[in-house]
């Protein structure tokens, strides 16, 4: 301790603190909430006395309530937490905003939103700054409740909210870019292995009543970016085998194309909407004694790290995960959020996936 540095009693106030360094409330408040705004030797002084005095920091609920703010930001996610933590596109997203949660000095609070009753109780407990939401389907009844807080908003993936700034990435493009590959290839037995139509999970060959009534802005639009590219072609979306399945599981992919490929006219080419629904799809050939490309091609979408390091590498759409994380955090985190829709570019990623049709 420095000569300066006198210990006296325990210090139960930053008014205590400031008092026994010499210095005022703000710049004794500075070493712990903006510290670059005093030198290394000041801080560092004023830590030191702190540490001496038995003083813990700043009361982060008197702070919040005399700022309104609590420096942490909320994000709902559409899926439970041990899923999202296990999901490549979940942890990207993660990462994204947590690079600029660091840079910004904010916190970040995870909120599954799997059970209604539960989410409602959490949006509104929640000691946040604002809210993200991520992949929540059309018709969520947790979106009411954080519109109600009156805090800043942005939804990431999710169906479009009425003066609320979203941002996405251009799924229709990129589903169009996948199917057009295969069909230039010569493919014209194609089959969708489609991530959750609603939110009652299902598995299995998708009905047109339920291709009616789409609750996931993503899935529905790689839906019609599919059967645009099938149009240009003379083909019909509605004519193209579509099996749902539910959970993103890689699983569940592997016994849908085992199914698809034991029809009567089983498919050369497989339009995958996530890269882990492909390694499912991989695994179903090589179980059946199928080599890919050579007898089935496939196509992912997302180009997670694992995309290229898969034997055969996989051919995908590549989105820029990362990014859509801080883009979504810069949006929210600023004073005043626009009313705006961001779309991220996504493209087609050749590898060794993906070949001519059988017979070419």
């Amino acid at each position: 301790m420095h000569a300066d540095e006198k210990p006296c009693e325990r210090a139960r106030t930053l008014d205590d603190l400031a008092k026994a360094v010499g210095v005022s409330r703000t710049t004794a408040s500075n070493a712990f909430n903006r510290p670059e705004q005093l030198s290394a030797e000041l801080r560092g002084r004023i830590l030191r006395t702190a540490e001496a005095l038995g003083y813990p920091g700043p009361n982060p609920m008197a702070r919040m309530l005399r700022t309104g703010r609590t420096g942490s930001i909320g994000l709902l996610f559409g899926d439970t937490l041990p899923y999202a933590l296990d999901d490549d596109t979940s942890i990207a997203l993660l990462k994204g905003l947590a690079r600029v949660c660091e840079k910004r000095r904010s916190g970040l609070l995870l909120l599954p939103v799997m059970d209604d009753a539960a989410a409602a109780q959490a949006v509104r407990a929640a000691a946040v700054d604002g809210f993200i939401l991520y992949c929540l389907p059309d018709g969520s009844p947790v979106v009411p409740q954080v519109l109600e807080r009156r805090l800043p908003v942005v939804t990431v993936d999710s169906v479009s909210v009425e003066g609320v700034p979203s941002i996405s990435i251009d799924d229709l493009a990129g589903a169009q870019q996948a199917a057009a590959h295969l069909l230039e290839l010569g493919h014209r037995r194609l089959a969708i292995l489609s991530l959750d139509l609603q939110t009652e999970e299902h598995f299995g060959v998708v009905t047109r009543q339920r291709r009616s009534e789409i609750h996931y802005r993503p899935t529905a639009l790689r839906l019609e970016g599919y059967g645009a590219a099938m149009r240009e072609k003379g083909l019909d979306l509605r004519r193209v085998p579509v099996f749902e399945c539910p959970g993103n599981s890689e699983e569940h992919a592997r016994r849908a194309t085992l199914e698809l490929l034991a029809g009567r006219t089983p498919p050369t080419g497989i339009l995958a909407m996530s890269d882990r629904f492909a390694i499912g799809a991989f695994q179903a050939a090589s179980q059946l004694g199928l080599q890919v490309p050579r007898d089935l091609s496939v196509v992912g979408f997302d180009d997670i790290p694992l995309a290229a390091r898969f034997r055969p590498a996989l051919t995908t759409v590549r989105q820029p995960l990362v990014e859509k994380g801080v883009a979504a955090a810069e949006m929210l985190l600023k004073k005043r959020t626009p009313a705006i829709s961001r779309v991220l570019e996504t493209r087609l990623i050749q590898r060794e996936s993906t070949g001519p049709a059988p017979g070419r």
